[in-house]
This record gives structure tokens, sequence and C-alpha cells, in this order.
């Protein structure tokens, strides 16, 4: 089953979509994920998006029925949040001269390891976060520390973090997302999402994730992160939006890299061999495939969703699946999906 919408006129933009779509088919014929929805723009304005499989499976340790993905189907985007919410007013900010990208995150939450002046966190910058050059560690279970989402905020700011070489980490991005809030004297999910996005969705039009043994129940319309979930909002996780509210934000840095918008001049800027400021860039072995050329900047989110733009070419493509449904612990060969789309896209 398949759910489809398109305004595209172009033949060579049909059949590269039509190439890209042929893999998440075969992915979701072959279950190794439940649903997908696969979605293309360009600077000129031809769009397709195309639906097939499941946005929720039946059985398991729930009953909540079978339900189709559609191309309206929302998703919890989760890493996605970091590039589609928290880099874009971060980079706003700095462009109106409220905070310096190079300036110490202490600038702005000067209590960050205030107990311990000469902690390596307080020379951590915002260009340094943006893009992943900190020595946070990767992974942290914050939500396990504590129920409290304000005492975990001081957690994260007043815990001395094991140091090692620079890698991605969500405490990057959980620090951007608590100085927005002290900027704007509002939590996270008290700020405007965006047009066509949101903090949290009705469960029924949502794709589901996955069953989460810390809250005993399946995941839909609610975060997926556990960390964002214990914080009620960060800067890390926690965006839901569709494949028309991710392709509107693609089409709209598509027209800003052609108006010369300078966010999107940063969004490119390349901070390392791998990343510029908030997004990755083509390397090898990296999620959009070994087609792209250099003007593409891309984002993945774990519960298996996707967006790459490429500014050369002046096309966006989105992947939006729910690979985690019911659960993390399968080899649903993410991955080798991603790749084989993006490569599919660049080869038209």
């Amino acid at each position: 089953m398949t759910d489809e919408t398109d305004i595209a006129g172009d033949p060579a933009f049909v059949d590269g979509f039509e190439a890209a779509f042929a893999p998440l088919k075969h992915w979701v014929d072959s279950l190794r994920i439940p649903g997908g929805v696969l979605g293309m723009v360009d600077l000129a304005g031809n769009r397709m998006t195309r639906a097939t499989g499941l946005a929720q499976r039946a059985g398991g340790a729930w009953d909540g029925g079978e339900r189709p993905m559609t191309v309206s189907t929302w998703f919890d985007l989760a890493s996605l949040s970091k590039v589609i919410f928290t880099t874009p007013r971060i980079l706003a900010l700095a462009e109106q001269g409220i905070i310096d990208l190079d300036a110490p995150v202490t600038s702005i939450i000067p209590d960050l390891r205030q107990y311990a002046p000469n902690g390596w966190e307080r020379a951590v910058t915002f260009r340094q976060c943006l893009g992943h050059q900190t020595p946070f560690p990767a992974v942290e279970p914050i939500y396990t520390y504590d129920g409290d989402p304000q005492r975990l905020r001081a957690f994260v700011l007043q815990r001395e973090w094991r140091a090692g070489p620079p890698v991605y980490s969500d405490i990057n991005y959980i620090l951007l997302g608590i100085a927005l809030e002290r900027i704007e004297g509002r939590l996270i999910r008290e700020m405007d999402p965006g047009a066509g996005f949101a903090f949290s969705t009705d469960p029924q039009q949502t794709a589901a994730t996955e069953f989460c043994t810390w809250r005993g129940r399946l995941l839909s319309g609610e975060v997926h992160d556990e960390n964002c979930a214990a914080l009620q909002g960060s800067g890390h996780a926690g965006l839901f939006g569709t494949a028309t509210s991710v392709l509107d934000f693609a089409h709209r840095l598509l027209r800003g890299n052609a108006s010369g918008d300078h966010k999107v001049a940063w969004m490119r800027q390349p901070l390392s061999p791998k990343r510029t400021h908030g997004w990755e860039r083509p390397y090898d072995g990296w999620s959009g495939g070994s087609l792209c050329n250099a003007s593409v900047i891309g984002h993945t989110g774990f519960t298996g969703t996707g967006l790459w733009i490429d500014f050369e070419r002046g096309r966006a493509w989105t992947l939006l699946t729910n690979r985690v449904h019911p659960s993390r612990h399968f080899d649903s060969g993410i991955v080798a999906l991603r790749a084989a789309v993006g490569d599919a896209v660049n080869s038209h």
C-alpha cells in the first residue's frame, strides 16, 4: 500500500524520485522497517512525496492496532531537531549580535561549572558545540539521575564531565538549548516550534516509535529520546514534523542560499572534515551515499529520519521512517537504506 502526492513536471526529477523510492519499498516489503515516507523538492518547486508500509504494527506489548503510513503522518524527528529547530535559532542570534559564536557558552550560561572556574567546560564555545568539536562524551543517560527536569538541567551544568576526543554529542545541543531558554526566558516547549512542526502530536496521526521499557508503553506522539523526555524539552531532540514540513524547511534553505542568507552560509561552512555549523558534510561512508557533491549537507535522527540538501543542484530529499518500531534492538539496515536512497537520487 502506498500513498502519494506530487507537483513535479520535470521528468528527470520524477525519474530520480522513482529510483530513490525503490529501495524504501524493498526495505518495507522485506519487513526490515515498518514503513516510511520519501520526499523530494527542488528550488524550481518540483516536489514529490510517497508513503509505504505501516505507521504502527499490530500486536506485541501494546493494543493499538495497525495503522497505515501516509504522506501526512507525523514523525518524531529526533536529532533532526538539532538542525531544524536549534541551529537556525542559534545562528539567527549570532546574526543579530546577541551571541558571539566564538564566545564561551558561559557568556549566556555563567553558572556552567560555576564551582570549577578552571574547568574545561567553561571554555567551550557556541561554534564548538554547533560543530561537535568539544570533549563531551557521546552518550550519557541523564534521565536515570533524577526525575525533576530543572534539577536535571542543574546536573548537566554542574557535572564534572569526562573529557575525550571530539565526538558527536547530544550534550553540545542540550547546552545550546539551555542557552536559548536563558535568552528567551522560557522553556523550549513553550517556544514556537516553527510552521508545520510541533513538540507533541496526536498519537493516531503519528508514526509509532519504540515500546519504552522505562516508561512502560508504546510511544507515539510523545518524544522517543529519554533525555529529552526527562528534561521536558531540550535542544537536541523533541521536534515532530511531516514530510511536507521538512521539505518546506529544506526549500527555505535552498531559497536562502540563492539569496545570500548568512545563516545558510554558516550551515554550509566546514568546521571539520565531517561537519559544518550543525550539519554533516560528505565523507566516506556518510549517510547521504557515495555520490553527493561537496555542497551537500545532511543530518539523521535516531528514530529513522534524515534530511539532505544539495545546494549545487538545488534540491533536497528527506527519508522518514519508524525503524525503531517496536524496538531499536533489531538490525533494520537503516544505514544501508539511507545510502541507497541518496545514491539513487544522485544518479539522476
